[in-house]
């Protein structure tokens, strides 16, 4: 139906001409899959413009013609009323010959071109169908209730333009009446894909022993009576299966971990809604808004009132997340517990798995009931992770919610394909000046990950159209990925590890200069050979210059050091004190039988498989098993987080170090044997240690700033993860005139590399010297 205005316009077309005006729009960002054609329709009609709008591998096209004044007031709208999980990334105005249409009208996606569009990630579930699952007649109770606002969108394309014969939802027919809703722009669920109802949409089946069941109330009521019992269930989730039990029932947790294989790691859970996880967590007003945005990450949080001891172990903190399918809020409908553990449905260190055969098959061990639906999962997503430091959310797993929205980093990073780490691997595309981040990979030294690796690489190429001409890798010889970049037979580029930390942030930031670069980690391969990770450097996205590092300490035993913090513990206390160490009558040792302290001693001493290294992981290891917090690890990195854990908060001493271009921590270890002599808490140990290298990278930073006159820090590295020694950092250098980034938008951890290695990859290329 015509408008007044456009009724005018169709009639009076040749008289008016003069003064119409006619622009071509086109809108790049997170524009697909998010309600952003029939948003456009609305405002045209709003505005009495007409034209036409159409989705395209570059984003979307708008011609639009009517009268300047409604023309502008158009163009405004696109920005300023927007759907809220679209992300704008530039709208571009072109004026172009008025052609007379009668009408506005949505066209047909177009994907003739090999731009970009950006692809919406999952989003979940809104109000206003959680509403609808009250009041809809088709959709009462519908588990998959979703619109153009919500519901999934990664998880289930499979090509582009996105549309319904492109994901997943292909094998579902629509009924009248959601076809109805599909074609009705006014209508919520104009051209939402996945858009379905109790008549024609997917649906849920329980099996639990040898009892089926498929009427979704049964299934919802044997569910809930399953979780209530102790029971744990394998759930499809919305990117890969969940493993779920009773968060309070300590009988199920450990039931859990113990067929889990997951003897520490801490479990993630979920909270019906902010009112309750208020009465068991602390939660300050941005870690509150992270959690009830439309990503729904998993958000670390202070613990207040315990849960199950087994969910997080003795650690202060817990890792939270409220609903994002309708099927959670549903479950919390009828739960009478606060609270469920909603972990990863896989075994310890696989990929999460995405399919209801491989779920039966390789979770028969673990859960006791398993609860499917029958749309399938494309690309499989974890739940991101992040937590809040000084006043900024801070990812540490990227995934669901996040990917694949890209990263706009201001260079030409065409064709340049970045391979990652080794350790919690993200791998990168370039396309124009966007870095496309893959999901949370994992281990590549598992095989199923490296799996998960290659199927993902493969899966993103023809997603967004890409063609490697340059790829970019670690230069550890003997990673996973290193390899598999350089069998791609393109030209390479090998980037030094914490040079890609330093330079992923900088890209993040827009930096494209010389800086103060800090990257504390575990482990990356050194120039020269050794194992770097306590590291300063003066660098730009092209260079590097080390100008300072902690003093090298050997590795007895190699990787087992990650394994086994006692190892770093007595090679530090080995390298300062001799033997002597030994009549120190040290609690951690005690438990260490006194053959296997032989053997590393003997190791060390005669240069067995004890690589040296710098590592600031390392570092926080052996302070770690010193105390006896942590002399054995049970999961990656368990040393470094309970020793952040226990830290005090109010004291502010500190012990002293060796400055220098090489940075010695002999002072430091003499303070701590003093203190544990006098039987100082260990929580006042960690934090004057934490407070130890606060103090360092403040010195550090400084000396090289007056040298250089540089005023910008930039700080990345698994270890500024630690949001005591992040938030202490920051304030102490901005509090003394120095500008200070850290991540954001991606892991400061090695699931950020990539992006470093796309961005020095580019700078090379751009002055000439990228493949060597």
């Amino acid at each position: 139906m015509l408008t007044p205005i456009h009724q005018i316009f169709k009639n009076n077309f040749t008289t008016l001409k003069n003064r119409i005006k006619s622009y071509r729009i086109t809108i790049t960002g997170l524009v697909q899959g998010v309600g952003f054609r029939p948003f456009i329709y609305r405002i045209a009609h709003e505005n009495g413009i007409w034209g036409w709008v159409e989705n395209n591998i570059r984003g979307v096209t708008v011609v639009a013609e009517g009268p300047e004044k409604e023309l502008k007031s158009f163009v405004s709208d696109i920005r300023r009323k927007a759907p809220p999980a679209s992300g704008i990334e530039n709208v571009s105005v072109e004026e172009i010959d008025p052609a007379g249409y009668g009408n506005f009208e949505i066209r047909k996606s177009n994907d003739t071109i090999r731009g970009i569009t950006e692809i919406s990630p999952d989003i979940a579930v809104c109000d206003e169908c959680l509403d609808d699952m009250k009041h809809q007649p088709h959709r009462i109770a519908y588990p998959f209730t979703n619109c153009t606002n919500c519901g999934p969108r990664f998880t289930i394309i499979k090509a582009l333009p996105y549309d319904r014969h492109n994901t997943t939802m292909d094998v579902f027919e629509m009924c009248n009446i959601c076809r109805q809703e599909y074609t009705d722009v006014r209508n919520r669920r104009f051209h939402a894909q996945p858009v379905a109802c109790n008549h024609c949409g997917p649906t849920y089946e329980l099996f639990s022993g040898d009892d089926h069941h498929t009427v979704f109330s049964e299934v919802l009521d044997k569910t809930v009576e399953l979780v209530e019992s102790g029971k744990i269930i394998a759930v499809k989730g919305m990117g890969g299966f969940h493993l779920m039990c009773d968060a309070t029932d300590e009988k199920a947790v450990a039931r859990l971990r113990e067929r889990k294989i997951r003897e520490g790691k801490p479990f993630a859970v979920m909270f019906g809604d902010t009112e309750t996880l208020a009465d068991f967590t602390l939660m300050d007003e941005t870690e509150r808004r992270v959690l009830t945005s439309w990503r729904r990450p998993i958000v670390l949080l202070k613990q207040k009132q315990a849960l199950a001891p087994s969910v997080n172990k003795g650690f202060h903190r817990i890792g939270v997340m409220l609903p994002y399918m309708p099927f959670h809020h549903q479950l919390f409908e009828k739960l009478s517990i606060p609270a469920i553990v909603l972990t990863s449905g896989n075994l310890s260190d696989e990929p999460i798995i995405l399919d209801n055969h491989t779920a039966e098959e390789e979770l028969a061990g673990i859960a006791d009931a398993f609860l499917f639906y029958n749309r399938e999962i494309h690309n499989r997503v974890d739940d991101s992770v992040c937590f809040v430091a000084s006043g900024k959310p801070r990812l540490i797993r990227r995934s669901r919610g996040y990917v694949p929205s890209p990263i706009r980093i201001g260079l030409d990073v065409e064709g340049i394909f970045a391979a990652g780490a080794e350790l919690v691997n993200c791998f990168a595309v370039g396309k124009e000046s966007l870095a496309l981040l893959s999901q949370h990979i994992g281990d590549l030294q598992n095989f199923g990950t490296f799996a998960f690796y290659e199927e993902t690489v493969d899966k993103f190429k023809k997603l967004f159209r890409f063609d490697t001409e340059l790829v970019s890798v670690d230069m550890h010889p003997d990673y996973f990925s290193t390899r598999y970049g350089k069998k791609t037979g393109m030209p390479v580029v090998e980037v030094q590890h914490h040079h890609a930390h330093v330079a992923a942030c900088m890209a993040e930031h827009g930096l494209d200069e010389k800086v103060i670069g800090i990257s504390f980690d575990g482990t990356g391969y050194g120039d020269d050979g050794h194992i770097w990770g306590g590291e300063f450097f003066v660098c730009d996205l092209n260079e590097y210059s080390r100008e300072a590092h902690f003093q090298y300490i050997p590795m007895p035993g190699g990787d087992k050091v990650t394994k086994e913090p006692w190892r770093s513990a007595v090679a530090y206390l080995y390298t300062y004190f001799g033997k002597d160490f030994q009549k120190l009558d040290l609690e951690f040792l005690r438990s260490i039988p006194s053959q296997n302290i032989a053997l590393v001693l003997e190791a060390i001493e005669k240069h067995i498989n004890t690589p040296f290294s710098s590592s600031c992981g390392r570092l926080f290891d052996a302070v770690s098993a010193l105390i006896n917090l942590c002399p054995v690890s049970k999961f990656h990195a368990e040393a470094p987080m309970r020793l952040e854990s226990i830290a005090e908060k109010e004291v502010e001493s500190s012990y002293p170090f060796d400055p220098g271009e090489t940075i010695g921590f002999k002072p430091m270890f003499e303070a701590i044997l003093r203190d544990l002599r006098q039987n100082i808490s260990r929580g006042i140990i960690s934090a004057k240690f934490h407070n130890t290298l606060i103090n360092v990278i403040f010195a550090v930073a400084s000396e090289i700033s007056r040298k250089s006159g540089i005023k910008k820090v930039v700080m990345s590295g698994g270890s500024f993860q630690n949001a005591v020694l992040l938030e202490g950092a920051v304030k102490k250098l901005t509090e003394n005139g120095l500008t200070v980034f850290v991540h954001e938008k991606v892991p400061s951890n090695d699931g950020g590399i990539a992006l470093g290695q796309l961005a020095v990859a580019a700078k090379r290329r751009e002055s000439g010297n990228a493949a060597r």
